[in-house]
């Protein structure tokens, strides 16, 4: 993984080359995570079948046409699922019920993050919330995104899913945190800092792939099989950035946590 915008071309050169030895070996099945990994993969080869498994959007991605009926040779879960986006900004207010406005870091790289934006904003006034984006696509521009949340006086931070942002997600933590801003990530950021995260479990995700794989090589067809959504969600909340950042966790949230970090 990398570090750095320097170290990307390397980290994309070796996924390259990677890539290439699978496909030579002409393997049964190729299954990714990601959504820029899948992407690369759609690019490289239309005949190997592909498992998705991390990826947020297929269809907004342009990975397949349709989530019933994906086509060609890809299918597999996606990230995306019905009223997740509002249910992540209501559990935040129900964790901090003083909350009133919020930042939200999305990337203009990715097709679907303006419409998750949308759905924030959408959902915010039942809340007596209010929503500013800032937006990323390096880490100079997370620094200075970071910078407009606080000049807005947001009181939490959403970080939209993002490959990009996971890789920096120590750092957007950290800048976070010297403002005082709790941050609501993924599983992957609570478990590195952030307040919260409330998203799809991803070793459910894991063992629904491998049974797609076990379909395609008993001879089903990638396009022929249904694109699924999450089905386990879990909640985790990290109590020791709780209590770094003065925030006391309502005790219905902690009952209700999967994990709770301490």
């Amino acid at each position: 993984m990398c570090s750095s915008s320097g170290d990307r071309p390397t980290a994309i050169s070796l996924a390259s080359q990677l890539l290439g030895e699978l496909i030579q070996r002409r393997v049964d099945v190729i299954v990714v995570e990601t959504t820029p990994a899948a992407q690369a993969v759609k690019r490289a080869t239309s005949t190997i079948p592909v498992v998705l498994t991390i990826v947020s959007d297929p269809v907004g991605s342009g990975l397949v046409t349709s989530l019933a009926h994906p086509g060609g040779n890809i299918t597999g879960l996606s990230l995306m699922a019905t009223d997740l986006t509002a249910k992540r900004l209501q559990l935040l207010k129900e964790t901090i019920p003083r909350l009133t406005r919020v930042a939200v870091l999305w990337s203009p790289d990715l097709q679907f993050h303006p419409q998750v934006v949308e759905d924030l904003k959408a959902a915010a006034p039942s809340l007596s919330i209010e929503v500013s984006a800032v937006s990323a696509r390096t880490p100079e521009e997370i620094a200075t995104a970071l910078s407009a949340a606080h000049r807005a006086q947001a009181q939490a931070l959403y970080v939209i899913d993002n490959a990009f942002f996971a890789i920096h997600r120590q750092m957007i933590i950290e800048v976070a945190s010297k403002d005082k801003l709790p941050v609501f990530g993924d599983r992957a950021f609570a478990n590195a800092g952030a307040l919260m995260s409330y998203g799809p479990n991803f070793g459910d995700l894991y063992r629904r792939a491998a049974g797609y794989v076990a379909k395609i090589l008993k001879g089903a067809k990638p396009g022929d099989l249904p694109i699924e959504q999450p089905a386990k969600f879990e909640l985790v909340v990290n109590l020791k950035s709780a209590r770094a950042l003065g925030i006391p966790i309502p005790e219905s949230i902690l009952l209700r946590a999967d994990d709770v970090i301490k």
